[in-house]
């Protein structure tokens, strides 16, 4: 990737004129999923790493942005992030970030360690894990009374009934949501997982092998959609258990969902701030710069297939 180099020191030098790429996921799934093959597995993320490795300069992401707050980035300057606290961030991620020589900082909700799962992930589960022939939902609530029932007789079937149920319940209020999932999850007839998030134990581990770790609030909510007060409170809440489990103060911070205007607005950047986090990261596109506020900073993936895409994408969001 020399060429790739040149355009990216070209594009983000070192120092104030630098550019933070930060990258977001989720999951590294052990074998490809079939309900979601487009998904990161094992090889996949491997393959990744090389290629970011050999085209960044991969920090911490605390360094990163202390860093970037100081303009003394250096060229090509990149963060790794993982969102929420997915088991697999343990056991199959963390060996291969370690096996490449490279650290991520991995945002937790509180509330899903030790066997908790998120509401998106009952939804998912109850699609995959099902025996009926389709699923219909159409007297749970009028966020769904429009809805033909949803067949489940294929893996793309399955796959689109649980985008289309997260589609009409990302936005409810948060214990109506969590109230209607569970309805879901009770027609569907599944047994559902409770072991696809991290335990404290390996919270703990991960951390003692070098990874950051950030607060992603205790339920996930979308923080647009409280009063203020109940943010402040799942924000604050959700760091103080992670300073509680890891004997450690927390400084980074992760909007669920993270898109400015939409999921959190400028009123939650501030609270961010007021409460002492040293920076918070969205997911609007872009990359970090000098200057700007460090309560929103943009992260960025793609999905590229080949390394001459992932560099040309990786180009193209420096840009942006």
């Amino acid at each position: 990737m020399s060429t790739a180099r040149l355009a990216l020191n070209l594009l983000s030098p070192a120092g104030r004129n630098a550019r933070l790429s930060i990258l977001i996921f989720h999951r590294v799934h052990a074998t490809p999923d079939p309900m979601f093959p487009g998904e990161v597995d094992v090889p996949r993320f491997r393959e990744f790493l090389g290629w970011v490795k050999d085209a960044f300069q991969v920090l911490p992401l605390d360094e990163a942005v202390q860093r970037l707050h100081q303009g003394s980035l250096p060229a090509r300057a990149a963060a790794i992030t993982f969102d929420d606290g997915y088991l697999d961030n343990h056991q199959q991620a963390l060996p291969l970030l370690e096996e490449a020589g490279l650290s991520a900082c991995f945002f937790i909700a509180t509330g899903f360690l030790d066997g908790g799962r998120m509401w998106n992930d009952t939804l998912i589960e109850a699609a995959r894990r099902s025996t009926l022939d389709a699923l219909d939902v159409r007297a749970l609530s009028t966020a769904y009374a429009d809805m033909d029932p949803l067949p489940l007789g294929s893996w793309h079937e399955r796959r689109s009934a649980a985008e289309q149920l997260i589609r009409r319940t990302k936005y409810l209020p948060l214990q109506e949501r969590l109230d209607l999932v569970a309805e879901v999850a009770r027609i569907s007839a599944a047994i559902l997982p409770d072991d696809l998030m991290m335990s404290s134990a390996q919270l703990r581990d991960l951390r003692a092998r070098g990874m950051v770790v950030g607060a992603h609030t205790v339920n996930h909510p979308i923080l647009a959609r409280l009063p203020l007060d109940e943010a402040r409170s799942e924000i604050s809440t959700g760091r103080e258990v992670l300073e509680d489990l890891l004997g450690e103060r927390i400084g980074l911070f992760a909007y669920p969902n993270g898109k400015p205007g939409e999921d959190y607005l400028p009123e939650h950047a501030r609270l961010v701030r007021e409460l002492g986090f040293d920076a918070a990261v969205t997911t609007a596109p872009g990359a970090g710069r000098w200057g700007q506020d460090l309560m929103q900073i943009p992260r960025f993936t793609p999905w590229d297939r080949t390394p001459g895409r992932f560099a040309l994408r990786m180009m193209l969001n420096l840009r942006s």
